[in-house]
This record gives C-alpha cells, sequence and structure tokens, in this order.
C-alpha cells in the first residue's frame, strides 16, 4: 500500500468520535480548529457543545454582544480565541451573507484565521487541498522523513505545508485529520507508541532509533514570574470585581483587582484588617502570574481603596452572579479559595 493508504485505513479504523465531526460546515469545523488551539480535546466537548446550542449559525454568533460571548466561552481561557472568533463571524456574515468563502485569498483576511486554521477548515469541510500543519502535524513528519528544521522557527513551517502538499491525496479531508490524530494518538511528545504504529515500516526515525531526537526545538527563554496582590473585597455577600480594559492581557474580562507591591505598602499604611491566602500561580504563553489573594472586609477605609487606588472602575456583585459574568481562568482560580 502506499503512505497514503497506510494512513487514512488507519484513521477510518481508529479516529476519534468528535462531535465537530459529526457536522461538515464551515462553520462547525472554524468553531471547533479555534476551541482546540493549545487546549485538550476532552476539555474541549462540552464547551464546545455548549457554544454550538447558543449560537448554532455564524449568524448567531456575529449577532450577539462580545460579553455574551466570552461568557460561553468562560473556562477555556486564551479569550483572544473568542474574540478573534466573534470579529470574524461579523466578517462572514457582513461580507458574505454567513456563508465560510472557499477561496483562500478571502479566507486570509478574516480575523484570527492563521494557515493552520485556514487549512483545517478549508480541507475538512470542502475536502480542498489546502495543508493544515499544527504541533502533530510537524512532530508525525519530521519523525517520519526526518526533518531537522527547528520548529520553533516560524518559516520551519513552509516546509511541512511544502511536504503535506506531496503527499496531499483526493481526500484532503481525511488525510489531514489522519496526520493530526496520528500525532495525538500514537506518535506521542513522549513515549510514542511505535509497536502499534501503522506507518512504522515507512518511519525513518524508527528505523534509526531516533523518534526522541525529534523534532529538533529550540528552547524557549524562562518567563519571569509577575508579583500580585489580588484584592477579594467582600461586602455582605457580595465580591468587588472589575472589568478589564479593551486591549491588553485578558482584555474585557472581569475579575478581582490586581495591585503591585508597591500599592500594597500604601494599602497597608491604612491600617486595614485583611486575610492572606496561599499564592495562586497561573501561566501564560509568554509570561507568569504569581498572585497573593488578600481579603478585605469592606468599611469607609477601603472604599478610600477603591476610590483612590483601583480608581472605583469596579462594582459589587452577588457571589450568586458571578457565573454570569466572564470571569478569566486566573480570576476564577482565586474566587475558588473562598
Amino acid at each position: 500500500m502506499s503512505y497514503q493508504q497506510y494512513l487514512l485505513e488507519w484513521f477510518d479504523k481508529n479516529k476519534r468520535q468528535m462531535p465537530w465531526r459529526e457536522r461538515r460546515d464551515a462553520y462547525s469545523i472554524w468553531v471547533s480548529e479555534v476551541m482546540l488551539q493549545q487546549t485538550q480535546v476532552d476539555t474541549v466537548r462540552p464547551y464546545y457543545e455548549r457554544f454550538m446550542e447558543r449560537f448554532p449559525t455564524v449568524k448567531d454568533l456575529a449577532s450577539a454582544d462580545k460579553e455574551e460571548v466570552y461568557t460561553y466561552w468562560q473556562g477555556l481561557g486564551y479569550y483572544r480565541r473568542a474574540d478573534n472568533l466573534h470579529k470574524g463571524a461579523k466578517v462572514v456574515a457582513e461580507q458574505y451573507d454567513g456563508v465560510f468563502p472557499m477561496e483562500a485569498r478571502l479566507v486570509k483576511d478574516i480575523p484570527g484565521i492563521g494557515p493552520y486554521t485556514m487549512g483545517a477548515v478549508l480541507s475538512i469541510a470542502f475536502n480542498l487541498p489546502y495543508p493544515a500543519v499544527d504541533g502533530n502535524v510537524m512532530r508525525v513528519l519530521s519523525r517520519q522523513f526526518l526533518i531537522d528544521d527547528d520548529i520553533a522557527v516560524a518559516k520551519t513551517r513552509k516546509i511541512f505545508e511544502a511536504k503535506v502538499m506531496s503527499l496531499m491525496p483526493e481526500d484532503a479531508r481525511n488525510f489531514n485529520q489522519a496526520l493530526m490524530e496520528l500525532g495525538a494518538l500514537i506518535c506521542t511528545p513522549k513515549n510514542p507508541k511505535c509497536n502499534i504504529c501503522p506507518m512504522q515500516t515507512l518511519c525513518m526515525a524508527y528505523h534509526e532509533g531516533a523518534q526522541t531526537e525529534y523534532p529538533v526545538k529550540s528552547s524557549k527563554t524562562k518567563a519571569e514570574p509577575e508579583f500580585y496582590k489580588a484584592l477579594v473585597i467582600k461586602k455582605e455577600d457580595s465580591i468587588y470585581l472589575e472589568k478589564r480594559k479593551d486591549e491588553g492581557l485578558l482584555a474585557s474580562l472581569w475579575g478581582v483587582p490586581l495591585i503591585t507591591l508597591e500599592q500594597w505598602e500604601v494599602v497597608q499604611k491604612m491600617g486595614i484588617e485583611f486575610e492572606v491566602l496561599d499564592q495562586v500561580k497561573h501561566v501564560f504563553t509568554h509570561r507568569v502570574w504569581m498572585m497573593s489573594p488578600i481579603v478585605i472586609e469592606y468599611n469607609e477605609k477601603v472604599q478610600e481603596i477603591i476610590n483612590r487606588i483601583l480608581q472605583n472602575t469596579g462594582e459589587f456583585v452577588p457571589e450568586g452572579q458571578i457565573k454570569e459574568y466572564p470571569v478569566a481562568t486566573a480570576f476564577t482560580k482565586i474566587l475558588r479559595k473562598l
């Protein structure tokens, strides 16, 4: 059998059942691919089904306000994905009457759609021959063909895209999914299951005993931690939450106020009573937040803190209603400690 036949036959027998694989429309595929970026399949499943139930079409998503979209995204993290998906839905709804375009030159102009997402949607939804190269695909192909280009370098993607296209059969839809599935289930980053891999006889790294040496990836600089005090201000059964700015990290999401260590020194001098909870760590792609939750009961001095240091930009939210707000995961970790 050919390379493509080995792979497609394996995929047909072993592919996982996923809610987005039951649908072929571009919008459903698009939503699933965005959710799956930096998030595990099992985590995504319930969020995807809930999201699609509320926003079943691209026009439903486009007509929703951003805060509601964030609420239905809550728990997935990386909210910039939700923001771009929402913006992209508006473009598709307004410029293409809700019909996802099939031409790459048009798809590239949709907010938040990069080369991978474009290839995935066009190939899976329309069976068009476009490469969908993610980390799984680069790992699989680097091992099978001993491609030693550094995958941490952006331009390396072009090398893998060209390799996918050289192998692409007529069944582009299943071929791209099969490569990704093989990387997720068999050709894993650590301890690849070479003994049951359908591509074993064709894998050059396996024959050289060099599976763990691929893919080649240069190390990233370790992110330096940033230290904050997280003010958990309680007023009877309510907690003070503020909406973050419309730009920057966790833009437009809600959470407890963060202050710097210097600002905390000012707060301490005001003579308020407080309780310190265990430190909370939250890791972003390029930074790490170390947050010390400070629980404070509301009084007149605390109102002065709200006015002077927090600029009175938030509001007291009853604890039972917090779930209705799009609270960023970083702050959800803090609220759980209560």
